[in-house]
């Protein structure tokens, strides 16, 4: 029963910044940014699907991470959205602990697929002879699987805590709910807080490391053989840098429980659901030349091949 009337608890959102007096212009701004996230993401995801030339598992990866991109907006955006026209911004407790965990779930993805293409990239280029055998379809498909599952299972531990700790808050300062869900809890949980240091190191400091040594190593033995391969690179590591000052501030404002100013939490909070969802295709639309020039060749033309759309991916 103790746990019923939890789950039918709601949660207030606090974050919110004079949301009476901006109402429509937060709408109009956020709904316009959702809608070019979904529109720019996808569009690089259907060429990478329509064109047979793209069906390399670099842009295999890059679907993948686009796709995330969407998803981990999806999470977010619609109740953002139905909450700035509310007059309560509320949240039932069940439902945001399942926004909680699509939120890091979803995010810690994206340093693992990170990882994941930054270990494409150093074998296509420091051991090009054996990519064909290394980067199979077979390889390509397990790698992508792994990705979201090895962090749906480091994020389900705390949000199965977090489940079972009893709450004494049921004012959020936040306008969705991350890690500010801990500020609920009656008692802050040492084994929530270890194991969240055990889920930082494995999902995003190990992989991180793992990309930063393996881009070292790609441009002390293959830069100056192989420059131009080499400068596929530069997309992976802009979108890295990117993702990992909106992770930081993530863990320490919001984790750390630090006494931030309201508005400057409000635009932050903003800033890690709108950067990067849109910086991604961004990068890769412009920085890749195959995916550039299809793009191009959509935008002025509106031409594709012809019955591309229906042949599947292959390695």
């Amino acid at each position: 029963l103790q746990g019923f009337v939890k789950f039918s608890t709601y949660i207030t959102l606090d974050g919110y910044v004079e949301d009476d007096k901006y109402r429509y212009v937060y709408f109009f701004i956020l709904f316009t940014v959702y809608i070019l996230i979904i529109c720019s993401n996808s569009t690089i995801v259907c060429l990478i699907w329509i064109h047979k030339n793209l069906h390399e598992p670099m842009y295999i990866f890059i679907a993948a991470l686009l796709m995330n991109s969407v998803l981990f907006s999806t999470n977010i955006y619609p109740k953002l959205l139905n909450d700035i026209l509310s007059d309560k911004q509320i949240i039932s407790y069940s439902a945001c602990l399942l926004q909680f965990f699509i939120f890091y779930s979803l995010g810690s993805s994206e340093f693992l697929l990170l990882a994941v293409m930054a270990y494409d990239r150093y074998v296509s280029i420091c051991k090009p002879l054996q990519y064909s055998t290394i980067m199979k379809n077979s390889t390509v498909t397990v790698l992508l699987i792994l990705t979201w599952f090895v962090s749906a299972c480091h994020i389900a531990v705390p949000a199965i805590l977090s489940a079972e700790t009893k709450l004494c808050n049921f004012i959020m300062k936040g306008i969705f709910c991350n890690n500010a869900i801990y500020e609920l809890h009656c008692v802050h949980s040492k084994v929530i807080t270890i194991y969240g240091v055990v889920a930082l190191i494995d999902l995003a400091i190990l992989p991180v490391l793992f990309i930063v040594f393996t881009y070292t190593k790609i441009l002390l033995i293959a830069y100056q053989v192989r420059r131009k391969a080499a400068q596929t690179c530069l997309p992976h590591l802009l979108v890295l840098i990117n993702y990992s000052c909106l992770v930081t501030y993530d863990i320490i404002i919001v984790r750390m429980a630090s006494d931030f100013p309201k508005t400057a939490r409000f635009v932050m909070t903003l800033q890690i659901v709108m950067y990067n969802p849109l910086f991604n295709p961004i990068i890769y639309g412009l920085k890749l030349r195959e995916i550039s020039k299809h793009l191009k060749r959509l935008l002025i033309t509106g031409r594709h091949l012809p019955h591309a759309a229906f042949v599947p991916f292959s390695v």
